[in-house]
């Protein structure tokens, strides 16, 4: 499984989107400060996640939540009725 995920760092509230196989470990990478685009936003938290079957359909996500904007898509997201 792939897993679409959006961070949004604590300290300057700016978000990263990205996407990978190993998720918990991804975003151990990022708040180690293994992530040279993530290091100065130490510490994120992960605010949304979609998974996917195929590499190809995540990277088409990506894409669209980046082409949006991620601040955009959230509110998009949130606005959705559950059920």
């Amino acid at each position: 499984m792939y897993a679409v995920y959006i961070l949004r760092s604590r300290t300057t509230l700016r978000y990263y989107c990205g996407h990978t196989e190993d998720l918990e470990n991804r975003i151990r990478e990022h708040n180690s400060g293994e992530s040279k685009s993530t290091r100065h936003g130490i510490p994120w938290e992960c605010i949304f996640v979609e998974e996917f079957e195929l590499r190809g359909d995540a990277t088409r996500k990506e894409k669209i939540i980046k082409l949006r904007g991620m601040g955009r898509f959230l509110s998009d997201v949130s606005s959705i009725p559950a059920g």
